[in-house]
């Protein structure tokens, strides 16, 4: 089954924003992967001393679950957001970014990252920003 989370970006601040909400909000912290972690170049560069920043966390506040990173700059974007939709299957990715695509603006193109075996970040016709990928299978 398809799956939507909110995916959070905090221009630097991801560390401060997930103790704050663990503090004040009981957030419990999973994942927390740094760009001092990532086996492969980042795609654009970033602000000098970010090797400590996060580069992806995942936290669940009650039952819902939400994904953040500091992004990669320390600007906060206009939107400060996108939807994460992970499917089960390549082609199920393929045919959903496709189809998101169409109209849109699919800004990384889907693909293998070191995370996922397909993984694509596209803005679709109505402005809404997604990120699609398929889970490493074990």
């Amino acid at each position: 089954k398809p799956v939507v989370e909110p995916y959070l970006f905090f221009a630097g601040r991801c560390e401060a924003a997930l103790d704050y909400y663990r503090q004040h909000l009981g957030a419990e912290i999973g994942l927390v992967m740094r760009y001092k972690d990532n086996p492969e170049p980042a795609g654009c560069p970033l602000p000098a001393h970010w090797d400590e920043k996060v580069m992806h966390a995942s936290f669940t506040i009650g039952a819902s679950r939400l994904m953040g990173s500091d992004g990669m700059k320390e600007q906060m974007p206009e939107d400060g957001h996108c939807m994460s939709l992970t499917l089960p299957t390549e082609a199920e990715a393929k045919r959903v970014f496709s189809a998101l695509a169409d109209g849109g603006n699919a800004f990384m193109p889907i693909g293998r990252t070191f995370w996922s075996p397909c993984f694509g970040m596209v803005t679709d016709r109505f402005g809404i920003h997604w990120m699609v990928t398929v889970p490493e299978q074990p």
